[in-house]
């Protein structure tokens, strides 16, 4: 789970996408543009979060 779900700068809804972008582009599979567009991730600022977000989830709870 994305942690915020929504953009800070405009209040989009982001989070719904997180999974599937991780699962698309952080592995290096595909370009993280590409998978943006095929989500529907328009705003310029909705992408920057996307791409620059990193998931704290696995660094705190190491112990899942």
């Amino acid at each position: 789970m994305m942690i915020p779900v929504r953009c800070f700068t405009c209040g989009n809804v982001i989070g719904e996408h997180w999974e599937e972008f991780k699962a698309r582009a952080r592995d290096g599979d595909e370009d993280p543009a590409e998978v943006l567009d095929e989500l529907g991730v328009e705003r310029h600022c909705c992408r920057r979060m996307m791409v620059s977000h990193k998931d704290l989830v696995d660094v705190v709870s190491p112990y899942q």
